[in-house]
């Protein structure tokens, strides 16, 4: 089957699969917030709260062997690629059962079992690491995709990568989050031009999609992934999203204009996609169901997480490596 194939001939089953993880994202990212909140995760944390769409949708027409660069927002990649959420959960509370054996915290996630490189506290670190995923791809029909806000497009990574990416036409597709903010300030307001302009200026195949739309999300990724694993080199996508919370544990978000959440509120991943399922004939109690299911779960995964060693602080660093199993 071709990923455009997998995306549009997308069933039943596989739809309330892909709803389930944004829902589990989403409620993950809820219980960071209030594990924080008592002091049990320590460091910062950067909350993906409202770009579940744009995640799922890419991660879900990924095959073994892919490779993805999250970014220090990347709690949400690493669930959309599989990581299982008591690894996750584990990891940021620090504990030795962690993906990562409680060395990571929340910014700098790896998890090779599920093909992620990592998530990379540096702006635009993700763009280097697919990149040079991407060179070591050649030759096979595996792709290695970054993910990266609106923000990195002002970064020496995005245009020294993406330009030695398409010269040497790279298996990579670059998948920018717009969410509107690099940091505190609003992305139009700091960059000359789009993503999109200075893309095409490398030739390289671009298209803007509709980043709370699961579906526009899926269209989009099929036909460039496609093109990437063809040989064709590499593939751009720009999804338009927002996040609902502050860049970090200590934002507040108060520059937002009055109205701007609630507007793009109205827009929320979560509701769009519960909202074409029910069109699409799912009961809403089916619907109800899975997102107490997803409760459930967490609940099971923060008291455990809680009661999780902490490693061992006379380990040496060569004891220690990623959990694959």
């Amino acid at each position: 089957m071709t990923d455009v194939q997998a995306a549009a001939g997308i069933d039943r089953a596989t739809e309330l699969g892909l709803y389930r993880r944004m829902h589990l994202i989403r409620a993950f990212e809820d219980r960071v917030q209030s594990l924080f909140l008592k002091g049990h995760v320590h460091g910062t944390t950067h909350l993906c709260s409202g770009q579940e769409a744009t995640e799922v949708g890419v991660a879900g027409l990924l095959r073994d062997g892919d490779k993805v660069g999250g970014t220090y927002r990347g709690h949400g990649h690493a669930l959309a690629l599989g990581l299982e959420p008591q690894k996750l959960m584990d990891e940021l509370l620090g504990r030795a059962t962690g993906v990562c054996g409680g060395r990571a915290g929340s910014m700098n996630v790896i998890d090779v079992e599920h093909g992620l490189l990592g998530c990379y506290g540096i702006v635009g670190g993700s763009i280097a690491a697919a990149t040079g995923a991407a060179f070591a791809l050649r030759d096979t029909r595996n792709v290695a995709v970054a993910f990266f806000g609106d923000g990195a497009v002002n970064q020496a990574y995005f245009y020294e990568c993406l330009n030695f990416s398409k010269i040497f036409s790279l298996p990579a597709l670059y998948v920018c989050e717009n969410n509107v903010y690099g940091e505190y300030t609003r992305s139009d307001v700091v960059t000359a031009g789009t993503p999109i302009d200075r893309v095409e200026a490398m030739e390289i195949p671009a298209q803007v999609v509709d980043g709370n739309d699961l579906w526009a999300v899926r269209e989009a990724a099929g036909s460039a992934l496609e093109r990437v694993r063809a040989g064709e080199g590499p593939a751009f996508i720009e999804s338009l999203t927002y996040r609902f919370v502050g860049h970090s544990r200590s934002d507040p978000g108060k520059y937002r204009p009055d109205g701007e959440l609630d507007s793009w509120r109205e827009r929320d991943p979560l509701i769009v996609a519960r909202t074409r399922l029910i069109e699409k004939g799912v009961a809403p109690e089916e619907l109800d169901a899975l997102e107490a299911e997803v409760v459930a779960e967490l609940d099971e995964v923060e008291t455990a997480a809680l009661a999780a060693p902490y490693p061992d602080p006379t380990a040496s660093a060569t004891e220690f490596a990623p959990t694959t199993s």
